[in-house]
């Protein structure tokens, strides 16, 4: 245990942690949680949920009705922002993070949220590689042998980091005793370091922000931001966040959202998983209405997810933002080229629907994506770096349309359920052993689409679903039956050994807490994170 003031670190000595833990980035770290603890605001979640679940209903805020009718804008976006047609997501894995920066996508995601894990070598370690990569010094050697460097026939993405979300702690760092919020441990690490090295290479500190539920979680990070550039003695501004809109409430406060946050505001981003996740969630037991049919026909058409994204390109041009679009999560197979040509017409006509209504840039899971989200960006673009210019004045979205998640086409079937089922055993297996970000049938899976699988159990299960291609009703016993299935399908795929080696027996435990209990939790990750070191 390291004691630094009343600042304590917990975890074990990671490789050049002493580079990222000293003891004035720790102190930079603890001033933030003393000024800026996000508990009153996590309580509010928890009222507004009741409040959702008593009335059944959302609506635009008739208190911040003024902002949404006020003429402003957010500020200009720096230069190496301005064009962000294509960008990269992945965890800052040290080969993944070469890998991403040789990708040739416009920016990078430098995730330490959903693709990441909270194991403490990957948040130390991912710290210790963004600051490599940020001084062009990061390289790599493989297992076999194999070197990771740098390419140097172009230029580099940028890179726009994103930290955990209010609710995730850092229980390997306690000031005065408590846990520091895992958003400003990655937020404040990064910042201290880095800030002053980024504006000296013409680019700045800008961040991807997680999970917000309100414009008043916005109005904390400005906070946060103006009071971590005084700090370092950088005028405000420096900083530039582009947020997730990956919230059913926050969708109903996409102004407010950047209003709060407009001298440091870059954009909004359709975060698909995770609305998905927080509309089943926030909704849960509101009946047949908010039963969405299997995860996989769940697409970006769907009235209610139209009348989403459509009002995020409205409201980011409107107020000079830019629009980022949703994940393409195929990972291409090298084995089956059919696999390939489907799925890869799939991606394209999804970017296409995108760049169409107007979205500046769009998301890719795989460097092989990252040619062909571009070429349908080109396409539309042309010369110019974004469609800012695309106001979208002929949008009209109201609260009902966002809500009309009944209109949905699709069945829930068992394929479906077992699909959720698998994938979430796969993913958490995965993740209790350090790996955010896992491939699974040819889809890269992150903590937000193992949400939405657990939480749809959880739904299914608790509103007596009956399954339409076998007219079974969803019941602790069927999903039992179907886990002891997958188990066994995933035991005689890696192999005995393998299998009894993993961590399946805690999986397994985990996933019927997170998906059978009466109670919902919250996030898989708090559960999950008790069971790691």
């Amino acid at each position: 245990m390291t004691p630094v003031t009343d600042i304590c670190v917990t975890g074990d000595p990671v490789e050049r942690g002493d580079e990222i833990l000293t003891p004035e980035a720790l102190e930079f770290v603890a001033d933030l949680q003393r000024r800026f603890g996000a508990g009153e605001l996590l309580a509010r979640r928890t009222a507004r949920r009741a409040e959702i679940a008593r009335t059944g209903r959302l609506d635009f805020l008739p208190e911040t009705r003024e902002i949404r009718e006020a003429q402003w804008s957010v500020a200009p976006a720096p230069a190496d922002l301005r064009d962000r047609r294509v960008e990269i997501t992945g965890p800052t894995e040290r080969k993944m993070t070469i890998n991403a920066l040789n990708s040739g996508a416009k920016v990078w995601l430098a995730d330490l949220e959903d693709a990441n894990t909270p194991h403490w070598e990957n948040v130390v370690a991912g710290q210790v590689n963004l600051y490599d990569a940020i001084r062009r010094t990061i390289t790599y050697t493989s297992p076999q042998g194999k070197e990771y460097r740098l390419r140097e026939d172009g230029p580099l993405p940028t890179i726009v980091m994103r930290p955990r979300g209010w609710h995730l702690d850092e229980r390997h760092i306690l000031v005065d005793g408590e846990p520091a919020a895992g958003a400003l441990v990655d937020f404040g690490l990064y910042f201290f370091h880095n800030a002053r090295e980024l504006l000296a290479r013409g680019s700045g500190p800008y961040f991807y922000l997680p999970k917000l539920e309100s414009h008043l979680e916005a109005r904390l990070w400005n906070e946060v931001f103006v009071h971590a550039q005084e700090r370092l003695g950088l005028p405000r501004g420096t900083i530039r966040a582009t947020v997730l809109i990956e919230t059913i409430t926050a969708a109903f406060e996409m102004e407010e959202i950047l209003y709060e946050l407009r001298e440091h505001a870059s954009g909004l981003n359709a975060g698909r998983w995770d609305y998905l996740f927080s509309v089943i969630k926030n909704f849960r037991d509101r009946g047949p209405d908010f039963i969405l049919p299997d995860r996989n026909a769940v697409t970006m058409t769907a009235p209610f997810m139209r009348a989403y994204t459509e009002l995020l390109v409205r409201t980011c041009h409107k107020r000079g933002a830019f629009a980022l679009g949703g994940m393409a999560a195929f990972i291409p197979s090298r084995k089956d080229p059919e696999v390939n040509e489907v799925a890869l017409a799939k991606v394209r006509q999804d970017k296409e629907r995108e760049a169409g209504d107007g979205f500046d840039g769009s998301w890719v899971a795989h460097p092989d994506l990252v040619p062909v989200c571009q070429e349908v960006f080109d396409r539309v673009l042309g010369d110019k770096p974004n469609q800012l210019d695309r106001t979208r004045d002929d949008v009209q979205v109201t609260a009902e349309q966002l809500l009309d998640v009944k209109s949905t086409p699709g069945e829930a079937t068992e394929a479906g359920l077992r699909n959720n089922v698998s994938v979430a055993l796969r993913y958490l297996e995965a993740w209790l052993r350090g790996h955010g970000a896992v491939a699974i049938f040819n889809l890269m899976e992150d903590a937000a689409t193992a949400e939405i699988s657990r939480s749809q159990i959880w739904q299914w299960v608790h509103n007596g679903v009956r399954l339409a291609d076998t007219g079974a009703v969803v019941t602790p016993e069927l999903v039992h039956r179907i886990e002891d299935e997958e188990l066994a399908r995933i035991r005689a795929e890696i192999g005995a050994k393998a299998f009894d080696g993993g961590r399946f027996k805690e999986t397994r435990q985990l996933f019927e807490r997170v998906a059978l209990a009466d109670d919902f939790v919250d996030f898989l990750t708090l559960p999950a994170y008790d069971l790691i070191a």
